[in-house]
């Protein structure tokens, strides 16, 4: 087991990485919360049915309450989200009350909200159930969806705790492997270049990753995700640069239709997409077409939807949070380790849509 600390402006917290570290949370909370009234954990249809039965028994003492929000991104709608604040209000929890959240990125992102805005805010913790989440997992940043634009309504309500247990991820099929590891690329192309040579050589195939391989690229892509926040908790500065490849993997997402291609799929464009501006715009020595053609053996896909319009796409961009005054300004790499922001123009974005 490894437990890595994050330090934000507003909170230190710990994230306990390895395998049967949720057998921990009863002792934590315990420890953690005086006088703790009541608990509710938020998960998923298909999470649930999975690993609910692993996680209740340890809360017997606290007789958790359950609720179940649609699997993926259609969790995170405004009706789920006045739904599970219904419960928590029938049931009736209080500022001594936590929030569990057993699920991944999407469950995560819901439980957060509600807990940042029942009662102006009560604790939760993360009990991640997927590889993405080692992302979204970390940081406070909890949301929901509208149909104009990916996480536009939420807040930074940072975790109690973070418990990644690594046998909840045995589960996991092969396209959500890939969504997952995504995200743990992207941080080694924004922060590390070694790292980056690390997964290049080793990872060949997602579908047989060894128990190290795993443990050592989300504590990596964990402590590296740290590096920004602990930073920038906010996001008015660096933490920003955690969003390369999203501008356009969002814009995806939306076009597609939340919950029909995945998150960290969509992102996986983004960021060869990213790329290729990099190699145009600052010159990137970097050689996109291996990353490609690495990527591509990993079974990602590559290219943008053919029916999706490269109109309809830079609408989408110019909506995205890091946009200013209707410019979409894109997360590129100077070199690998060394992002920076670049405004781009509508025509330029256009032209580059269409030849890509």
């Amino acid at each position: 087991m490894d437990t890595i600390q994050i330090q934000t402006s507003s909170k230190s917290y710990d994230v306990f990485v390895g395998e049967g570290v949720i057998s921990e949370i009863s002792t934590f909370l315990s420890n953690h919360f005086t006088n703790l009234t009541r608990i509710l954990i938020i998960t998923d249809e298909t999470v649930g049915k999975i690993h609910l039965d692993k996680l209740v028994p340890l809360l017997s003492t606290w007789d958790p309450v359950i609720f179940t929000a649609p699997s993926g991104e259609k969790a995170k709608t405004f009706e789920v989200f006045y739904d599970a604040l219904s419960i928590a209000l029938e049931n009736r929890l209080d500022r001594k009350s936590v929030i569990l959240a057993l699920g991944g990125g999407a469950v995560g992102d819901l439980s957060g909200f509600v807990a940042a805005s029942f009662m102006r805010g009560i604790p939760f913790i993360q009990v991640p159930t997927t590889i993405l989440a080692h992302d979204s997992a970390v940081g406070g940043k909890v949301a929901i969806n509208h149909p104009l634009g990916k996480n536009m309504i939420g807040a930074f309500h940072q975790p109690e705790a973070v418990f990644y247990d690594l046998e909840l991820l045995n589960t996991l099929p092969e396209q959500e492997i890939r969504s997952g590891f995504a995200e743990v690329i992207k941080h080694a192309l924004i922060y590390d270049a070694n790292f980056y040579q690390w997964l290049k050589t080793d990872i060949r195939h997602l579908d047989s990753l060894t128990s190290d391989q795993l443990f050592e690229s989300l504590t990596k892509g964990i402590k590296i995700k740290n590096e920004f926040v602990s930073k920038d908790e906010k996001e008015t500065g660096i933490r920003a640069y955690l969003n390369f490849g999203h501008t356009l993997g969002h814009a995806i997402e939306s076009e597609m239709g939340y919950g029909n291609f995945t998150h960290g799929e969509a992102v996986m464009i983004g960021m060869v997409f990213a790329l290729k501006l990099s190699n145009e715009v600052l010159g990137l020595s970097f050689k996109s077409d291996e990353f490609t053609a690495w990527v591509q053996g990993l079974g990602y896909q590559t290219e943008i939807p053919g029916h999706l319009s490269a109109e309809r796409l830079l609408s989408k961009m110019k909506q995205d949070k890091k946009s200013a005054g209707g410019s979409v300004r894109f997360v590129l790499l100077e070199q690998i380790g060394k992002p920076t922001l670049q405004e781009l123009s509508d025509e330029f974005l256009l032209g580059q849509l269409k030849n890509f």
